[in-house]
């Protein structure tokens, strides 16, 4: 299993808006790409962050998000309300227990 974690800052008083775009624009078409499995938020609504961990059956399905401008789409979705940019890491997974 592979993850993408992307790290988002939140402009003043958009934090709830950034919740709304990841839960009801970005979480259904992630659903639609071939070997996704879930997302996930980690959230600080205090500081305006947003960690954004979608995870993948295989190396190849996670980039080719990258590849095919899924992803750039989806941050985009986000764009105008963002206090700086996107950060992207992407990871193996290894389950421990």
């Amino acid at each position: 299993m592979y993850a993408r974690m992307t790290t988002i800052r939140v402009r003043d008083g958009k934090f709830d808006e950034a919740i709304g775009i990841a839960k009801d624009s970005i979480a259904p078409l992630a659903k639609e790409q071939p070997g996704f499995m879930n997302l996930l938020a980690l959230t600080d609504s205090d500081d305006g962050e947003v960690v954004l961990i979608s995870l993948w059956e295989t190396e190849g399905d996670l980039q080719a998000g990258e590849d095919n401008g899924y992803y750039e789409d989806q941050i985009g979705k986000l764009s105008t309300i963002l206090d700086g940019r996107a950060m992207r890491e992407n990871y193996t997974v290894d389950t421990l227990a």
